[in-house]
């Protein structure tokens, strides 16, 4: 186990939130990912988790909130704010991300865990390369894995997938 990010108990409160709205949208049928925007005083401003079970596979709570984001927000408060995320942003959201100007991103799991998942359970990736952040969007300062949640975030990729 790798340590666990230094993040502050405010943080990481966003961050388990993250992974709550992905327990809640697998609850409903969808899959698990769920991402939260908090400003840079700290507010939540907007949160969102997956909704790709209607057909449309843009629905991606990363993609809605950076939509949100352009639409609300100043360039510069969109800078200041900060992403959490249940996983890693995938190579579209992570360009919606870096398109809009949104700031730092903070995921529970990563893109490659998350490929080591579905190998595990048989089950086959999208048609998108899971491509890490940093290739998509050099410039957006990320961090993750965090540990002490990367396990919870496995368990609803395995019951997806597993039952």
């Amino acid at each position: 186990m790798t340590d666990s990010l230094a993040l502050s108990d405010e943080e990481f409160a966003h961050l388990q939130r993250a992974v709550e709205l992905a327990e809640a949208a697998l609850a409903i049928g969808d899959e698990p990912f769920g991402s939260v925007l908090v400003a840079g005083d700290g507010t939540v401003l907007a949160e969102d988790h997956n909704r790709v079970s209607g057909g449309d596979r843009t629905q991606h709570p990363e993609f809605a909130l950076a939509r949100w984001a352009a639409e609300h927000l100043s360039p510069e408060e969109r800078a200041a704010a900060t992403v959490y995320t249940s996983g890693e942003h995938c190579p579209m959201c992570a360009a919606a991300h870096a398109w809009v100007g949104l700031g730092r991103i903070v995921y529970a799991s990563s893109s490659a865990q998350l490929a080591d998942w579905l190998t595990e359970f048989g089950a086959t990736s999208g048609p998108v390369a899971m491509l890490p952040i940093g290739v998509v969007a050099p410039g957006v300062p990320h961090d993750g894995p965090e540990p002490r949640l990367a396990e919870r975030v496995r368990a609803l990729h395995a019951a997806r997938f597993t039952g």
